[in-house]
Formats: structure tokens, C-alpha cells, sequence
């Protein structure tokens, strides 16, 4: 299939063919890239087409591969010299589904997105919806001891929430659900901050969340709430225990369950929790500190879990990161760190750029 290429002159919107060069596999992005005229956006009502802005180029490469949205055009920021790599397969992902693509000027990407770091790449995409849990998809521990859900009450900071999706797909988590209530959408803001996590994981909601996890509880499954630092202020049952998450022994299916980013969870929540999690300080505190950011707060409880896992991939390269000092390094550059499929972590420009 041929890719079409789109813009606006003189009042007309018009498209052309990507060149035969690149379907034959020359790198795009190139020759074809500067042949194009750069000129006025034109502009989108996405109110009344349903469609929203996804920005950023690893959030927009992982829609085009997983084509769970449908997508409406690709916007290429002007002035590149070529697409290289990630860009590269962006256009290439565009090709291959007969996407328009734009090359809008920086300054017309910058008012697009509101001056978000969009990173020269934008794309008019429908929405993301969190799956209705249901009663098909409910799941028994089975023989498998070490199952972890994420469970989140109330989130409603997107950039909090795309943190946390970006851990929990990091880490292994095997299922997230939401509170259908109260809790934010999945903006292109959350699939920014999750570095496009949230555009290859699924994501589940639930309206009866307490009664969820109850339902949980009685199935088996230890359901694990969260607390911040226990202090004289802190309101809870004698009966609820609190333990560190450094002592926490992952020896049962968990449901990992986290609040809202002020209030923490809701006092039905925390009834239906079996035990509490808290991350201990390293000093003593000052009233308003006594509490982590949640999304930090998920990561470290996160891995002090998934580190537990038999065959953990921190266990496996332990012996690799850990080289004796007389060895000199597999490359001058150092040993380099893996990264999770699918979440690159970026070129140095790119991070620059605001990756």
C-alpha cells in the first residue's frame, strides 16, 4: 500500500503517493521528506470527530504497532533533516496502514498539543477506554503463588497515573484495575508519562471496587492496601497489621492495592485489605512529608515484590553488572543497560528534546 502525503495549499488539502524508493526499502524520510511543501496545518475539529492529539514519538510508535485506536493522520514536525530510527519505523508503521502524514511547523505542533513535549511527533487518534471488568475474566490463584495485581483507587493525576502504568508494565505486573469512579482517564498526557505503557497494556475498571476486592479475598488472594509512614495521626483498626514492604514475603497471589494521591484509600477500601504496606523513611520527618509521590511510592513497592519472582531479570544479570574491577568492559562505552520491549529509553538528543 502506498502512504499518502497531505497538506494544505491554497486552500485545498492535497495528498501525493510515498515514492516507489521507499517501498523498495530505502530509509524514509529523506529525499521524499524534503520534496514536500511546508506549509499552514490544515485544522481538525477533533470535539466532533471523537478524536484526541497523542503526542510524543514513543507513545505514537507504540499506537501505530498495537492499532488498538484508529488514526486519523500523522503530524512529522518540519525542519528534520531525514528520519532516522524510531522515526524511521514510525513512518514506516504509517505506510503500512495508509496513514496521511503532515509536516506541520514546530511552533503550529507546540500551540497543537498546548506546549506539551510532543518531541516532533503528533497523531489524531481516537480515544483509550479502560476494559469493564467482568465476571468472564475473573482469574482463581491456580498453582501459581506468585501473582501480582496493581489496584488503584482514585489516581486522578495523569502524569501520576502514566508513572505508574510505566512501572507496572516494567516490573511484570500481571493485571491493573482502576476504580471507575474518581479516577482519571487515559489521556495522551498518561500515555506520555507512561512512555506509551499504556498503549500496549490493558487496562481494567471496576464500579464496585471494595466489593471487588472482597470478592478477591474469598477466592484466595491476599489483597495488600498502602499506607504512608504510621504516626499518631494515622486512623486504623488495632486488628489491620502494617508491615514494612522490605519484610513483606510474596508467598501468595497479591492484589496490591494504592489510593488516592491526597486522601490515600477510602475507609471501605482499607476494610477490605488483609494487611497494610508502608515504605519506612530513612529519618525522622517534618509534618507534611510523612508520604511519598505516588507513582514513586508504586515503583519501590512494585519492585521490592517483583524482585521476589523466581528467575527475576535483576537476579539474572546480577553477575554481569557486577564485573570484577580487573576485567575491562564487553565495549568501550561501558556496559550498557537493557531496556524494556517496546520503551526505549531515547537518544541523548532526544531526552534533550524532552524524551
Amino acid at each position: 500500500m502506498a502512504l499518502l502525503w497531505t497538506w494544505r495549499c491554497s486552500g485545498r488539502l492535497l495528498t501525493r503517493h510515498f515514492s516507489g524508493a521507499a517501498r523498495r526499502g530505502v530509509r524514509p524520510g529523506g529525499e521524499e521528506l524534503s520534496r514536500l511543501r511546508l506549509d499552514d496545518l490544515a485544522p481538525t475539529l477533533r470535539s466532533e470527530t471523537g478524536l484526541e492529539l497523542l503526542f510524543g514519538l514513543s507513545p505514537c510508535l507504540l499506537a501505530l504497532q498495537a492499532a488498538r485506536r484508529r488514526v486519523a493522520r500523522l503530524l512529522l514536525q518540519a525542519g528534520r533533516s531525514g528520519l532516522q530510527g524510531e522515526r524511521a519505523e514510525l513512518l514506516r508503521a504509517a505506510e503500512a496502514r495508509d496513514i496521511p502524514v503532515l509536516r506541520p511547523r514546530r511552533k503550529q505542533l507546540d500551540a497543537l498539543c498546548h506546549y506539551q513535549v510532543h518531541q516532533g511527533v503528533c497523531m489524531e487518534v481516537s480515544p483509550l477506554r479502560p476494559l469493564p471488568w467482568t465476571e468472564s475474566r475473573e482469574a482463581r490463584p491456580g498453582d501459581d503463588p506468585q501473582q501480582l495485581w496493581l489496584i488503584l483507587e482514585g489516581l486522578q493525576d495523569p502524569r501520576n497515573l502514566g508513572a505508574v502504568l510505566r512501572s507496572a508494565y516494567f516490573l511484570g505486573v500481571d493485571k491493573v484495575i482502576t476504580s471507575r469512579r474518581n479516577s482519571c482517564p487515559l489521556t495522551p498526557v498518561v500515555s506520555k508519562a507512561s512512555a506509551g505503557a499504556v498503549e500496549v497494556m490493558d487496562v481494567f475498571s471496576t464500579d464496585d471496587l471494595a466489593g471487588f476486592l472482597q470478592v478477591k479475598a474469598r477466592q484466595g488472594w491476599l489483597v495488600a492496601g498502602t499506607v504512608g509512614c504510621p504516626g499518631p495521626e494515622t486512623s486504623l483498626s488495632s486488628e489491620m497489621p502494617i508491615t514494612s514492604c522490605l519484610e513483606f514475603v510474596w508467598d501468595q497471589p497479591t492484589l496490591l492495592v494504592l489510593g488516592n494521591e491526597g486522601s490515600g484509600l477510602s475507609q471501605e477500601v482499607q476494610a477490605s485489605c488483609q494487611v497494610l504496606l508502608t515504605i519506612l523513611p530513612g529519618r525522622q520527618l517534618p509534618p507534611g512529608l510523612e508520604s511519598l509521590n505516588v507513582s514513586v511510592a508504586t515503583g519501590i513497592l512494585l519492585h521490592s515484590i517483583c524482585s521476589q519472582r523466581k528467575a527475576f531479570p535483576a537476579e539474572q544479570k546480577r553477575g554481569k553488572l557486577l564485573q570484577d574491577p580487573q576485567e575491562p568492559p564487553a565495549t568501550s562505552e561501558g556496559p550498557r543497560v537493557a531496556q524494556q520491549p517496546g520503551l526505549s529509553s531515547g537518544s541523548e538528543k532526544e531526552r534533550h528534546d524532552g524524551g
